[in-house]
């Protein structure tokens, strides 16, 4: 009869586990977490040059500040008294396409993209034409260039991980500016989208690398939110932070009346 439940990933063989094959205590203290993520999502071991770019691009998203809605989120849920894995949670229900989950739309562009062997100039003139958002592109602080995605570009030219999705992902940035006549950055899910679709991974695991390099970040914002704040702290000051928009005080007609 056939199993209902299949998976490629883990096995138990009496008491041991096994990861893609690999036994897992033999990775135990021989792989790093970046190293053990790759063989996970990838189904087989990262080479050194692998390793180096898997740990930069999860390190470059561990955290980015308070104000990103899914910090905001994690820790006003902790204020209201709950625990860390619940903060946690929040935090993560908060990523959308504007926090996090653009770099599951960007991989998807930019190997669509490559793929369609289209000219740049085509393709940012049909999104712009459309007025619809070039995923990837763009960022609230940063204008001139976004130093994460420097920095991530420079290790995958040393890396060997720069080719033709990055040098699409690059040429959008600049087509777009000419387009437009106003710069809008390669930012970090648009460099992070080119680099790992340069590593073979499928667009569809786009979100899965913003919410494993996000992680650690909103579990020390969780546990200093219980650790350093009182319960209830992140109320709004309804006075100071808050403008009401609707209609004015009014009476409940006669008609609805029944006490």
């Amino acid at each position: 009869m056939e199993k209902k439940w299949k998976t490629a990933i883990t096995q138990h063989v009496g008491q041991e586990t096994y990861i893609r094959g690999y036994r897992l205590l033999d990775l135990v203290g021989n792989l790093s977490f970046a190293q053990a993520i790759y063989l996970i999502l990838k189904g087989e071991l990262p080479d050194e040059k692998e390793s180096k770019m898997m740990e930069a691009i999860f390190v470059s998203v561990i955290d980015h500040g308070i104000a990103p809605p899914s910090v905001i989120s994690a820790r006003a849920v902790a204020s209201g008294g709950n625990s860390l894995n619940v903060g946690v949670a929040s935090g993560v229900l908060a990523f959308g396409s504007a926090h996090g989950g653009a770099l599951e739309d960007a991989m998807k562009f930019i190997q669509e993209g490559v793929k369609s062997q289209r000219s740049v100039e085509d393709i940012v003139g049909e999104y712009l034409e459309a007025k619809k958002p070039i995923p990837g592109y763009g960022h609230r602080y940063y204008k001139d260039f976004d130093p994460r995605t420097r920095r991530l570009m420079d290790l995958a030219k040393g890396l060997g991980f720069y080719g033709k999705h990055c040098e699409f992902a690059e040429a959008v940035q600049e087509e777009i500016g000419r387009q437009k006549g106003k710069k809008l950055v390669l930012n970090v899910d648009g460099s992070i989208a080119a680099v790992a679709s340069e590593m073979g991974f499928d667009w569809r695991l786009g979100k899965g690398f913003f919410i494993i390099g996000r992680v650690p970040g909103l579990v020390a914002h969780v546990y200093e939110e219980l650790t350093t704040e009182k319960p209830f702290s992140k109320r709004l000051d309804e006075e100071k932070e808050t403008e009401y928009t609707g209609v004015p005080p009014r009476e409940l007609p006669q008609e609805f009346k029944r006490i």
